[in-house]
């Protein structure tokens, strides 16, 4: 089958790799794509938040499968549209894609289910929501309503912080996301990711990750769009994994059929863990980045045919085959990010590195000029590896880390350091 994955960043260069090895695959062309995705896939220039042109597109490649991986898309409809042209689709719909592109309708669907999640306020305006915070006093977590790249959350753990995050956001730090405020109670716990599948009905969780938020070591330092990531999360045991399921993401996956807007696609569920309990943070509707991944590298092939089987309503008899493995990924970013990333710095030594079922380079944000990869973005590549132990992840990841020669990047050393 002929197959478009929509992106360009290490969510979709995992995604492309992991499809490229099912048989069923029989073209892979990805939009608008990057450096390293060219290497294994036809990359197609044209604008992926056009519903016109997207379909057009496929319709002029005979396409059979369309992937959708980033938010932004998806908020704007396109798999409604591809849906519409007769299209087998992931992702969902743009109704259903609220839960990410706005977090205070997620707070409304939690409510209307009973799914544990942070207490909350939402405003329109500074002045309330100043008032609000001075009343309520710190530690908070202020976030922008909408989609802002994973950056629109500011930790208010001192009155003045959260006072300042309020000003931020309504200052238009954020854009168009900002125009509406989530204040939220502060959890405390360990945060860890669960992806689960829906086809709009039935729901199967596809794997459980742990993200490294913070740009520093440690875990300090401002909060990104993510600086490294691990497969599985030790702390999302068994039993915390099944309440989870049970009283968060199937009781959201019907409350979001009985509005008329079922859900099919992967359900991204942030999760702030405390004492063998889950509270919901937040829904993303797509892959994490990098958690993404980390889960390509341990699913492989099956990969599309659990999207394949997501996407034609056949969950119910689907099922994941794990191996008894970890994942790790070290996002190499370009200096100067999460604030103004230097671009157009040359990256050596990439072509030295093996590609193989242990051992890959995701790009994120690469380009090609004058033959050489360049940095084109702010977390610019993905090292990621498999092992029989996390260890041995970490250790065959920062192995190649260490291979690249790249004095305009960085990147954290502590990826894993939670579970190790």
């Amino acid at each position: 089958m002929n197959i478009l994955i929509l992106g360009s960043g290490g969510r979709e260069h995992s995604l492309a790799w992991a499809i490229k090895q099912n048989p069923k695959c029989d073209r892979l062309i990805v939009a608008p794509g990057n450096a390293g995705i060219a290497q294994i896939a036809e990359c197609a220039d044209f604008d992926i938040l056009d519903a016109a042109e997207v379909v057009t597109f496929c319709a002029a490649n005979a396409v059979d499968f369309v992937v959708i991986g980033p938010e932004a898309p998806l908020a704007a409809g396109i798999a409604d549209a591809t849906r519409a042209a007769g299209l087998l689709t992931f992702g969902p719909s743009a109704a259903a894609a609220r839960l990410e592109a706005s977090k205070a309708f997620t707070k409304e669907i939690c409510d209307a289910c009973a799914a544990p999640t942070a207490g909350y306020a939402r405003f329109t305006d500074a002045v309330t929501a100043r008032a609000y915070v001075e009343k309520h006093g710190a530690p908070l977590v202020i976030k922008a309503d909408g989609l802002a790249a994973g950056k629109g959350v500011i930790m208010g753990m001192t009155l003045p912080e959260a006072l300042d995050g309020i000003d931020e956001i309504f200052g238009g730090a954020f854009g168009a996301a900002g125009a509406e405020v989530v204040i939220e109670e502060f959890m405390e716990g360990e945060e860890a990711s669960l992806f689960i599948l829906s086809d709009g009905v039935n729901c199967l969780p596809i794997g459980t990750a742990q993200d490294h938020k913070r740009v520093g070591d440690g875990d300090t330092g401002p909060n990104t769009g993510g600086m490294g990531a691990y497969s599985p999360a030790p702390v999302l045991t068994d039993a915390i994994l099944e309440d989870v399921m049970a009283q968060i993401v199937r009781p959201t996956v019907a409350e979001m059929a009985a509005r008329g807007t079922p859900f099919e696609g992967v359900l991204y569920a942030g999760l702030m863990i405390k004492d063998g309990h889950a509270r919901l943070v937040e829904y993303n509707a797509r892959f994490g980045d990098p958690e993404c991944q980390v889960l390509m590298m341990r699913l492989g092939a099956q990969a599309l045919d659990l999207m394949l089987a997501c996407a034609k309503g056949d969950l119910a008899g689907a099922q994941v085959n794990w191996a008894d493995d970890h994942a790790l990924s070290v996002v190499m970013a370009a200096k100067g990010y999460p604030g103004t990333p230097e671009k157009g710095s040359v990256i050596n030594g990439l072509s030295d590195l093996k590609g193989d079922s242990f051992n890959m380079v995701f790009h994120a944000g690469t380009a090609l000029k004058e033959g050489a990869v360049v940095a084109a973005g702010g977390r610019v590549l993905n090292v990621t590896a498999r092992g029989a132990s996390l260890q041995e992840a970490q250790a065959r990841a920062y192995a190649m880390v260490d291979k690249i020669d790249w004095p305009g990047g960085f990147c954290r050393r502590d990826i894993g350091w939670r579970a190790l």
